[in-house]
């Protein structure tokens, strides 16, 4: 049986709600795919989710993860390209862990490129009428370390394809005016990412750099 995880993120310092995390039980419940689906809310600590990412990878051997997290004044859901060895956070974590210039795995690599079909899960969600576009940093905070993480673990096992996805905020849950999207959407486009990334081995051909 084919095994695909997707995680996303408790709710972070005062926040009511993640809609990473919403969206992803959301997903779980009403997975009608062959595939076994295996789903997971990860704390938002650089400790507890690293810990919990590699327990669940080491128990199910997904051939897909699909991580996925808040980015906060995005507009759109963005697959992210590039998960890069550094941890340098702005504020602490959930746990009051504040990561300064560390590496998430001494001695790996600098970075790790997405193994999943980022700009054909971009074009899945955009023809889904789900606002999407492609980004190349997932910052350095905890999204970026279970981004890592994962892929980290694909590179050094057989058959395993990981990436991650940040959200924006769900509707009514955004403070300050931030863009939003439905949460009924934002777990489309997880729905989506998961069968994309399934189904598609290798990316299509299509523009997604960016100028700046």
């Amino acid at each position: 049986m084919r095994t695909a995880l997707l995680t996303g993120f408790e709710p972070f310092g005062g926040d009511a709600a993640n809609p990473s995390g919403e969206a992803v039980r959301i997903v779980g419940a009403g997975w009608d795919g062959p595939e076994t689906l295996v789903t997971e809310v990860l704390p938002v600590t650089f400790a507890g989710a690293r810990a919990r990412l590699r327990e669940l990878i080491d128990e199910h051997d997904p051939e897909v993860v699909v991580a996925t997290g808040l980015a906060g004044g995005r507009a759109t859901v963005t697959p992210e390209r590039v998960a890069i060895n550094l941890a340098d956070a702005r504020i602490p974590d959930n746990a009051g862990m504040q990561l300064l210039d560390e590496p998430v795995v001494a001695g790996g690599p600098a970075a790790h490129f997405a193994g999943l079909p980022v700009k054909a899960i971009t074009a899945a969600m955009a023809a889904a009428g789900i606002p999407s576009s492609l980004s190349h940093s997932a910052g350095t905070f905890v999204c970026n370390h279970v981004f890592y993480i994962a892929a980290h673990e694909a590179a050094t096992r057989r058959d395993m394809r990981a990436g991650f996805i940040h959200v924006p905020w769900a509707r009514g849950m955004a403070p300050g005016g931030e863009p939003e999207l439905p949460l009924g959407d934002i777990a489309r486009a997880l729905h989506i990412a998961v069968r994309t990334s399934l189904d598609t081995r290798v990316d299509i051909r299509a523009a997604g750099g960016a100028i700046s």
